[in-house]
């Protein structure tokens, strides 16, 4: 790229760690670590909870780990995108 030339994505250069950029990634969007970490949490949780399941099917016990960690994920991107149009739309300065 020649010296006269700018920068197509100036605000991506100027970080230049991995650590930079993710943590403006979370401050950009922090509903989605959060949705992260609580598939993570349900996940372990139903993990943990598979050695003292009793006479519960295997199969079962599967299912609602799965809808517990979806469901909450989708609550997540759901809570993301309602503070996202609040931001936009009700905060929004007048112009």
């Amino acid at each position: 790229m020649s010296p006269s030339q700018e920068s197509v994505y100036p605000e991506y250069e100027t970080d230049t760690s991995q650590t930079s950029k993710l943590i403006r990634k979370f401050k950009e969007t922090p509903f989605v670590p959060i949705g992260m970490a609580g598939f993570a949490a349900v996940v372990g949780y139903g993990l943990y909870r598979l050695k003292h399941r009793g006479n519960m099917k295997m199969s079962l016990h599967l299912i609602h780990m799965r809808v517990a960690a979806q469901g909450f994920v989708v609550g997540a991107i759901t809570c993301g995108v309602l503070y996202s149009m609040f931001r936009e739309y009700v905060m929004k300065p007048k112009e």
